[in-house]
C-alpha cells in the first residue's frame, strides 16, 4: 500500500500561525521535504518536532522528486513545506504534487498562511476577482512582455518583489499600466507589519527616497472598463448627414452610424428626414 503526501502550510512570519493540525501532521510524517532544510529546522525545533529532512528546491527537484516519490510508493508519508506560506504556490512543490497525481499517490492539504491572500485582504482594493502574477522576470524584455500581456486585465493583480528590485519594478509598472492604485504590504504578521496604500507614482516617489526593506507583496487595481460613448438620435443623425454630404448614400450612412452608436438605423434615418439640412457655408 502506498503512502501519502501532505502539503503543509507554514507561517509567513509569526510562528503562532502554525496550526495544531499542521504540527500534528509534521509529527506523524515519516519524513519532511523542505525548500531550505536550515529554515525548516528552526521551525521544527520551535515545536520540538524531530523528523528526517530532505531538501527539495528548484535546482534538484527532478532528482529529489523521483526519490521522494519512490519512498511514497513504498508506503511512507511525507509532508512538503516551503520556507514560508503555502507550498506548491509559485513553488517547486507543484512538481511533486504533479508526480504524485501521475502515479496515483494520494495528496492531502493542511492549509496555512498565504502572503498573497493576506496582503489582498488588507489592500482595500477589490477582492472579488484577482490574479496572482508572482515575481516579474529579471529579464527586461520578458518583464515588459508580461506587463503588456496583463495591461487590460480587469482583475486585481498580485505580485511578489524583493526589496532591491522594488524601485525598478514600480517604475516599469507605472510605465506599462498607468498610474493605478496600489497597496504595498511588507513584514506581514511580524512586529513591523506595514501596508502602504497609495498609487504607483506615489509609491515610486516614496521608495526612491526611502530604501525598501523586507519582501513585498504588491496589490494593484485592475484595468478600468473602457468608457462607452453614448449618442442621442439627434447626434447620430448629424453624423450620418456628414457622411452623406461626403458622398455616401443616406441609407448607407445611417446603417454605418447605427453600428457605431448601437441605435436603430430606422430611427436615425427618420431623424435625418425631420431635421433641416445644415446651411452650406459656401452658399451653394
Amino acid at each position: 500500500m502506498g503512502g501519502m503526501l501532505y502539503v503543509v502550510g507554514t507561517p509567513i512570519g509569526n510562528l503562532g500561525d502554525l496550526s495544531p493540525r499542521a504540527v500534528e501532521t509534521l509529527r506523524q510524517a515519516d519524513f519532511i521535504a523542505a525548500e531550505d532544510t536550515r529554515v525548516s529546522l528552526k521551525l521544527l525545533n520551535r515545536f520540538e518536532i524531530k523528523k528526517p529532512l530532505v531538501s527539495y528546491y528548484e535546482h534538484n527537484l527532478r532528482e529529489r522528486g523521483e526519490y521522494i516519490l519512490s519512498r511514497l510508493l513504498a508506503g511512507e508519508t511525507c509532508a512538503v513545506v516551503t520556507d514560508a506560506g503555502m507550498p506548491c504556490i509559485s513553488d517547486p512543490g507543484e512538481d511533486l504534487v504533479r508526480l504524485c497525481a501521475e502515479q496515483g499517490v494520494p495528496v492531502a492539504v493542511v492549509p496555512g498562511p498565504s502572503a498573497a491572500v493576506s496582503a489582498l485582504a488588507l489592500s482595500g482594493l477589490s477582492t472579488s476577482r484577482f490574479a496572482f502574477e508572482g515575481f516579474l522576470s529579471t529579464n527586461k524584455r520578458n518583464r515588459l512582455a508580461h506587463l503588456e500581456e496583463i495591461r487590460s486585465d480587469r482583475h486585481t493583480l498580485i505580485f511578489y518583489e524583493a526589496p532591491h528590485k522594488l524601485v525598478s519594478t514600480l517604475s516599469d509598472l507605472l510605465q506599462a499600466l498607468g498610474n493605478r492604485r496600489i497597496a504595498l504590504a511588507r513584514e506581514l504578521t511580524k512586529v513591523h507589519e506595514e501596508v502602504i496604500r497609495t498609487d504607483l507614482s506615489g509609491a515610486l516617489a516614496h521608495f526612491e527616497q526611502n530604501t525598501p526593506k523586507g519582501e513585498f507583496v504588491l496589490i494593484i487595481e485592475g484595468a478600468q472598463p473602457p468608457e462607452v460613448q453614448t449618442y442621442t438620435v439627434s447626434e447620430a443623425a448629424a453624423i450620418a448627414k456628414e457622411l452623406a454630404a461626403g458622398g455616401l448614400r443616406l441609407a448607407d450612412a445611417c446603417k454605418q452610424v447605427a453600428k457605431q452608436t448601437g441605435l436603430k438605423k430606422g430611427d436615425i434615418y427618420k431623424a435625418c428626414q425631420q431635421e433641416p439640412a445644415a446651411e452650406d457655408p459656401a452658399g451653394e
